[in-house]
């Protein structure tokens, strides 16, 4: 669902404007040519939040919260309670901040007569375009209880995956955090000391005792000047990160980080058909489908790949042209839309995509560990190589000296 600006003449010839909230712009349209106003511009207007100092502190609506509001939502509408009364009392006894004032304002408007996926549209940072269009298919279709199972189910998955990846990169992480903690104290606390104790002997030092005592004069002398650096690079890559040629190159790159990249890949994968299947079975249009999931995988480099395919189904081209073309999925996935097309059970065959591309990321994340390893094993040895090597050859060399001299 979006809010459109309108302007348009009525029967009696008469300009006319005014605002409408639809799935799309064609749906818009079509909203207003029942109402006997022919549109003559018609501009999508984005929901902007107030930017204060209580929004940026306010906590944000964790994806577990959100798959308990849909659990729920699907059980009261499944019993018959009535929408409004569900929501007043979800809203009575969530423990988010953030989702209790975002049901609050849905209850506020359902009472002054809109519909419930409007009144979830003006709170994109709780609830998506993808959540809000399956609301919307549900209440036009008057089967909102399904609508919110399988946001429940899909909500559950990518809960389960992100707690995969989540899990399998701990250990990675406390690997690196250690040795960034144990660099820093060696170039602070111990070098320094090695340092004072070759400079007596006025010997000439190898490249790795040479490297060793100039980093460590940089993290003793200049550490306010690093730290600084430090602060700056990061707020920069986040400027930059902000940006939508950085997002972009980023999205990108991130799926060739070695290891991890493919599973970051294949997730995404999975969360495109799984999402896809949902809005196909639910009788959203494939065009406007395809705008929504663009939307649902979170990746700028993927979202330009799946607008592309939609732009090649409305120019007349088949989906499994446009997916070939697209060069984001596996052959095995290519033959399963073949025949999804084919067979019109497209949705069917996403979904069994989905679980092939769940199925390879969960063995992938099993085996992450395993992967990881070596490399973590090659980057620790070099390290202690270069420490090892740059404090014990000018003491060998001394040895040798004091040996001679004797």
């Amino acid at each position: 669902m979006a809010l459109y600006e309108y302007r348009g003449r009525n029967g009696n010839g008469e300009a006319v404007t005014g605002k409408l909230d639809a799935a799309s712009e064609s749906a818009a349209a079509d909203l207003l040519l029942s109402r006997a106003v022919i549109p003559l511009e018609l501009r999508e207007v984005k929901v902007r939040q107030q930017l204060d100092l209580a929004s940026l502190l306010r906590s944000r609506v964790r994806l577990d919260e959100l798959q308990i509001f849909t659990r729920q939502m699907y059980s009261l509408t499944r019993s018959g309670i009535p929408i409004l009364r569900a929501i007043v009392g979800l809203s009575e006894t969530t423990h988010s901040q953030r989702m209790r004032e975002a049901l609050q304002d849905v209850s506020e408007q359902l009472t002054a007569g809109r519909t419930l996926s409007s009144a979830m549209n003006h709170h994109p940072d709780v609830f998506d375009a993808l959540f809000v269009s399956m609301v919307h298919v549900g209440e036009n279709t008057g089967k909102l209880e399904e609508a919110f199972m399988q946001l429940s189910l899909y909500i559950e998955r990518e809960q389960e995956t992100r707690r995969r990846i989540k899990a399998a990169m701990r250990y990675p992480t406390f690997v690196l955090l250690a040795v960034a903690l144990a660099v820093v104290i060696l170039n602070i606390m111990v070098i320094p000391k090695f340092a004072e104790m070759f400079s007596r002997f006025n010997a000439e030092l190898p490249l790795p005792t040479q490297i060793l005592i100039g980093t460590s004069n940089l993290f003793v002398h200049y550490w306010p000047a690093m730290l600084l650096g430090l602060l700056l690079l990061i707020f920069g890559i986040r400027y930059w990160h902000r940006t939508e040629k950085g997002e972009k190159q980023w999205d990108q790159w991130k799926l060739r980080i070695p290891a991890v990249g493919s599973i970051i890949e294949r997730s995404t994968l999975a969360r495109y058909c799984r999402s896809f299947a949902m809005m196909l079975s639910a009788g959203v249009p494939m065009t406007q489908a395809l705008s929504l999931v663009a939307d649902a995988v979170d990746n700028s480099y993927m979202h330009d790949k799946i607008v592309d395919m939609r732009q090649g189904i409305e120019a007349g081209e088949s989906m499994l042209r446009v997916s070939n073309a697209s060069h984001l999925f596996t052959p095995l996935v290519l033959q399963m839309v073949a025949v999804g097309e084919e067979t019109g059970q497209i949705d069917q065959l996403l979904n069994d995509a989905a679980d092939f591309y769940e199925s390879e990321v969960d063995f992938d994340l099993k085996n992450l560990t395993a992967k990881l390893e070596p490399m973590l094993i090659g980057f620790v040895a070099a390290i202690v190589l270069v420490l090892a090597l740059g404090i014990y050859l000018p003491m060998w060399d001394m040895l040798s000296v004091v040996k001679g001299g004797g």
